[in-house]
């Protein structure tokens, strides 16, 4: 085996890196054990690498050459590549392995029934997709190769490339030596991507680290200008425990490259598929299977390329490499990146990962230029691809105009642990050379500030937090930040905000959407975002508020000025559980219960409890349930209703209000509000404003009495804020025997140790 010029993909496996590199070991390994449909094809051993640089006397020039190099001499970098490249370029293949690597090729021809079939060229380099070094895009793949001739010129290339500035600078910061690392080249049939589609895989939540779910990016045509951030791809998010999809995504798709006549070729797309993704529903899961079963047969987090062959219909693997970023994280750490200012927003795109970055703006056009770079500014540029690698992990921050998740700043820039926004559409345009900035992507949200924005990083160690009696739970709404939240060691999420996603993901009034027929869009934001909530913390309970705007926050999303009467006070006004039944404003709560059921029925989350705000007697609260269950939402179908405690006719009349639900979530900002009879938002009366009033202490004890002697008995939690401002509040929870205590994330942590340290106290 050590002396073969070409093994077969079928006759290698994961053993063989040495010999024909880390992509050809993970081709070998799909097609023979790990379940999932390939393309067929050989690999061009390292032993034709080895015996090349020998015979024609290339490895004593590479080392001469290489010899005292300084990888951050931009310009004496390139000059020692293209020196090398150009040497490689001129020498000649021995006869003997040319011969055999062109019978390799008939081989493959006479096994597809094709004279001269057209091949996929993959360098695969020994030291390739490890972990802990993906060398992601570092030496060159050539699509659509026809012809014995033109097969050996596109290997000579492959070759070459092992000596661009791009791989020349990653292995010296990784710390291999260049002579210890060879290369194979990898020939495999071609799938007709360029009259289908093409993509990348990730079996963890790129920028989170979360996994359990499965990310698809795809687009159609070949799958080269998804890495090179040519176009926005879709994206499917599919859930690895239900095997549903949480979120579409519908990318940005104008042009494809596909096969022509003399190499590829750039095409517009139609914009009718502009408006379709390039995948179905069916397509993605059938991607997500095959993904997980490699994940499971590699045993690590995967990051996977596939093909959809237009002219057969079927999905293949193209290749499988280990996730290189997080897997190499400490486990039980949780970093994060808190902004302590606001400031003047200049831009915003699409985060990739969640830090924050400062440094000058350092506006480039082309990696003709990356010699003006300097250590600590911000790379601001159109997209990048390789040849940028060597001044990208230099850099403070990097802002592109355009590339998808996948792309390749997106994929560098989260190995390289540098704060990225891509997809800003016009950076180069509005960003200033030497220009002072803040690149935050803390919020899941790329924002550009003007200026240097102060900001800390938070390190949590959660691998020693003590279990507690009383659930402690997490406040949230922005779903964006729900995966990044999940690895806290929290019994669920005892808020989720419906609000924010209305006003960030939808910013209209859902009556306004169905009177202009998107009422489809409410409907898929809403069940997406809640999705994204429920699975981040899955089989963990989240309880999940109806919609609690008030009629002058509706009137501020669009064409909300149209349906919302104008209140002297609607902080008590028209919200809340006298909404849902109103005779015009039902229509709108429809839209929210088709959300909700969507994520249980379609995303398979049966996690999601329903909360009902502001409900002011006990006849409204039956009322609701009626129509809740007129819209599919019933407790025989395996819902479960709580009610928000939050107006004193809910403490007063909490023996009626249990037995219409099952549970309880105190809402202490409103309860304090209305029990002292006083405006919260109010500047003149804040003094007067504190949870821990001995009136609001004896409702809250009062109720808790109440639910619990209910048969059955009745949980109760509180989401408000007090247990986040206030310990000896929390203390006073934990005494009066409350089941949960939900708090905003930054103070998951303290409470648990709180609530610890005081249930030790009433034990002893």
């Amino acid at each position: 085996m050590k002396d073969k010029f070409v093994m077969w993909f079928e006759e290698i496996d994961k053993n063989d890196v040495g010999t024909v590199g880390g992509k050809c070991a993970s081709l070998g390994e799909l097609s023979r054990k790990a379940g999932v449909p390939t393309l067929p094809g050989f690999a061009i051993t390292a032993n034709v690498y080895n015996l090349f640089l020998d015979q024609t006397g290339l490895r004593e020039f590479i080392r001469k050459n290489l010899k005292e190099l300084d990888t951050h001499n931009l310009k004496d970098l390139a000059r020692r590549g293209k020196a090398i490249r150009r040497k490689i370029g001129a020498a000649r293949i021995p006869p003997e392995i040319e011969k055999e690597i062109k019978r390799g090729y008939k081989r493959l021809g006479t096994r597809l029934g094709v004279a001269n079939p057209y091949v996929a060229v993959r360098s695969s380099a020994t030291a390739e997709d490890l972990p802990g070094a993906s060398f992601a895009g570092q030496q060159d793949t050539y699509l659509n190769v026809e012809g014995e001739k033109d097969l050996i010129n596109k290997v000579k290339l492959c070759i070459a490339s092992l000596f661009t500035n791009r791989a020349i600078s990653y292995r010296v910061d990784k710390g291999f030596d260049h002579l210890k690392v060879s290369l194979s080249v990898g020939v495999q049939k071609m799938g007709r991507s360029d009259i289908g589609a093409a993509g990348v895989i990730f079996t963890i939540d790129p920028d989170s680290g979360f996994d359990n779910v499965v990310v698809i990016n795809g687009s159609y045509g070949l799958g080269e200008y998804i890495v090179k951030g040519k176009v926005i791809p879709d994206e499917f998010m599919v859930f690895k425990p239900t095997m549903r999809i949480l979120e579409r995504v519908l990318g940005n798709k104008r042009i494809k490259l596909v096969r022509g006549g003399r190499g590829n070729i750039e095409k517009d797309v139609s914009p009718d598929d502009q408006a379709k993704f390039c995948l179905t529903d069916e397509q993605a899961v059938e991607l997500a299977r095959y993904a997980i079963m490699i994940e499971k047969h590699y045993r690590s987090h995967m990051d996977i390329e596939w093909v959809l062959d237009g002219e057969t219909g079927k999905m293949y693997i193209v290749q499988a490499r280990p996730e290189t970023v997080h897997s190499m994280k400490k486990k039980n750490v949780i970093r994060e990146y808190v902004l302590r200012e606001e400031g003047n927003v200049l831009l915003t795109g699409t985060a990739v990962g969640r830090k924050i970055g400062i440094g000058r703006v350092n506006v480039l056009r082309s990696a003709r230029q990356i010699d003006r770079f300097k250590v600590g500014e911000v790379l601001v540029t159109d997209m990048t691809d390789p040849d940028w690698e060597p001044i990208m992990k230099m850099a403070s921050a990097i802002v592109t105009n355009k590339g998808g998740t996948t792309s390749h700043a997106a994929i560098v820039s989260r190995e390289l642990g540098v704060p990225c926004i891509i997809g800003t559409m016009k950076a180069t345009d509005i960003l200033r050379n030497g220009q002072e900035v803040t690149v935050d992507c803390s919020t899941g949200e790329g924002r550009i500030f003007r200026g240097f924005i102060k900001f800390e990083v938070l390190e949590k160690d959660v691998s020693r937090i003590p279990r507690t009696r009383t659930k402690v739970m997490i406040n949230i709404g922005e779903p964006s930040k729900a995966f990044s939240l999940a690895k806290l060691p929290v019994d669920g999420v005892g808020l989720a905000r419906e609000e924010f996603i209305i006003s960030s993901y939808v910013g209209e009034h859902p009556l306004y959407l169905l009177n202009t027929g998107q009422g489809e869009k409410y409907i898929n934001a809403l069940s997406q975002g809640i999705g994204k909530i429920a699975a981040a913390f899955y089989p963990r309970p989240a309880i999940v508020r109806l919609s609690d705007f008030k009629s002058d926050e509706y009137a501020n999303l669009r064409g909300g000025r149209e349906f919302e009467p104008k209140e002297a006070n609607p902080m008590i006004g028209w919200r809340g559980a006298s909404r849902y039944t109103d005779k015009v404003f039902y229509l709108a709560f429809e839209l929210e219960c088709r959300a909700l059921k969507m994520v249980r029925e379609e995303m398979g989350l049966d996690n999601i409890i329903i909360m009902v705000p502001f409900c002011r007697t006990p006849d409204e609260g039956r009322e609701v349930l009626k129509m809740l269950a007129k819209f599919g939402l019933t407790r025989k179908a395996g819902w479960k209703f709580y009610v928000m405690a939050e107006i004193p006719s809910n403490i007063i009349l909490a023996d009626e209000y249990a037995g219409i639900f099952d549970g309880f979530s105190i809402g202490s900002n409103d309860l304090t509000q209305l029990t002292l009879g006083l405006d919260r938002n109010s500047q003149r009366l804040q003094y007067l404003f504190d949870e821990r009033n001995d009136a609001v202490k004896k409702s809250i004890s009062t109720l808790i009495k109440k639910a619990h002697r209910n048969k059955p008995r009745r949980p109760v939690g509180i989401c408000g804020e007090a247990p986040s401002n206030y310990p000896d509040f929390t203390e006073f929870l934990v005494k009066q025997g409350i089941d949960s205590i939900s708090v905003e994330p930054d103070m998951a942590l303290k409470t648990i140790l709180l609530v610890n340290k005081v249930e030790k106290k009433l034990k002893g």
